[in-house]
């Protein structure tokens, strides 16, 4: 089932769908990740590009709810940031193509927020 956003903040950044897919650099067109439609209840994702560009990305729903802080670590699983409690992937940043970011995604299923930065 579809999903209602309630904000949708976009910076110097695009998504192949309206909440989710492939994330793409709009200086430079490069794919830059991967957000998964239905496991995450919020993102707030910051990043620099190899490019030099800046970009943001903010997502979260009408249905979304305030997720609780965890200071657990995401769970690699196939190059993808996987929630630690149920293992569903929530998000693939392709380092390669970013210089450095700072994440917080709220996980649907268990309600919390994780926090990763990489620079």
């Amino acid at each position: 089932m579809s999903r209602v956003l309630k904000n949708k903040e976009l910076e110097n950044t695009r998504l192949a769908t309206n909440y989710g897919g492939w994330m793409y650099c709009n200086h430079c067109n490069e794919n830059i990740g991967y957000l998964c439609y239905s496991t995450y209840d919020q993102i707030d994702l910051k990043y620099a590009c190899h490019c030099g560009s800046q970009g943001k990305v903010f997502l979260d729903f009408v249905d979304s709810h305030v997720g609780q802080a965890c200071f657990d670590d995401l769970v690699i699983i196939k190059n993808r940031f996987c929630c630690p409690n149920d293992r569903e992937p929530l998000i693939t940043i392709l380092d390669k193509k970013v210089a450095c970011y700072e994440l917080k995604v709220t996980c649907k299923s268990c309600n919390r927020t994780y926090t990763k930065d990489f620079n």
